[in-house]
């Protein structure tokens, strides 16, 4: 159920981002949940791929390149998921930013109110 909830608000966050940030669309709710899985699933299985074969890049900027590695992931999204679209890097990463930001202090606070 904790996983359902945490993919509906995720979906209701790029739902947000895309009506705000002029070069992110989203065709629809739905079109958000089946990003929010897809990002979920590419998180979880592509993402420690890619941290791996860059580690030294990772480790010469300081961790900054994982922003790349998120801006990467979402174009990989993009590509998967038909009614969403991105219109390039620094849109990605924006977005990847955006998303991470609100995700971050959306599921810290609910943690909190938990307590």
């Amino acid at each position: 159920m904790k996983l359902i909830l945490r993919l509906l608000v995720s979906a209701i966050m790029v739902v947000v981002l895309a009506n705000i940030l002029p070069g992110v669309y989203v065709a629809g709710f739905l079109e958000a949940i089946v990003l929010a899985v897809v990002l979920a699933l590419l998180n979880m299985f592509v993402k420690p791929i890619l941290i791996v074969f860059t580690l030294p890049v990772t480790i010469v900027s300081f961790g900054l390149f994982l922003l790349v590695i998120n801006a990467l992931i979402i174009l990989l999204a993009d590509s998967l998921v038909s009614g969403f679209r991105v219109d390039g890097f620094w849109y990605a990463l924006i977005f990847s930013l955006l998303l991470s930001i609100l995700q971050s202090v959306t599921f810290k606070l609910a943690e909190k109110d938990k307590d």
